[in-house]
């Protein structure tokens, strides 16, 4: 009995000290990130990229209904539940910032705003152009495939939808390390900044995977 007693003591001390560590982490994460504003880099971040990576999981879920290929669903089943937990978290963030879900600008806004880079963010506009100048406010996300380009893969099947899929992810996994590089160059958030940096890594990893793919059923 006195063993178990100090048992429960032993773990009623540490669920304590856990939480005086969790809340004191939360307290200084505060500190160190104050709730962005709503047109903030920040905010323009997480409601475009909700809005790329719900799309990112509407293709995986077209794709597997569309082909028998083991690699192909798998890639596809990764993307969907990765970017769908990405999404809440997203999601999530604006929530806790107080903000609303629903932008009071146009799609892109944030990004047409100067970053710390004068040289970032020119693709579209040429290397002496200023980094506003690669994006339109209200102009489709980069990578994000069109009602054509998805009506295409809902009509198609096998190798043919594979290979429909795998080129619309690649530009879609480009667009959104676009996107993720594009907040990074505008923000101090350490918890966006993790977010973004993974973002980078994982679908840069992935789009490597998915070009040896295509290039298998070339």
């Amino acid at each position: 009995m006195a063993g178990r007693t100090a048992l429960v003591i032993t773990a009623l001390v540490t669920a304590v000290v856990v939480g005086l560590v969790g809340w004191s982490a939360g307290r200084l994460s505060a500190l160190q990130n104050p709730d962005p504003s709503t047109t903030s880099a920040e905010a323009g971040f997480a409601r475009d990229m909700q809005v790329h990576h719900n799309q990112g999981v509407e293709l995986s879920f077209l794709i597997r209904d569309r082909t028998d290929d083991p690699d192909v669903r798998r890639l596809a089943y990764d993307i969907a539940t990765t970017q769908g937990q990405q999404s809440g978290q997203l999601y999530g963030w604006l929530s806790g910032w107080r903000l609303s879900q629903a932008s009071p600008e146009p799609a892109m806004t944030w990004m047409t705003r100067p970053g710390r880079s004068s040289s970032a963010h020119q693709h579209s506009a040429g290397a002496d152009a200023p980094a506003s100048a690669a994006h339109q406010p209200g102009e489709p996300m980069p990578g994000m495939a069109t009602p054509d380009q998805i009506a295409q893969l809902s009509a198609a099947s096998g190798v043919d939808a594979e290979r429909q899929f795998l080129t619309l992810m690649i530009a879609h996994h480009r667009g959104a390390v676009e996107m993720a590089e594009a907040v990074l160059d505008r923000t101090d958030n350490t918890v966006v900044r993790a977010f973004a940096t993974a973002v980078v890594a994982s679908q840069q990893s992935e789009i490597d995977q998915m070009q040896a793919m295509l290039a298998e059923r070339s």
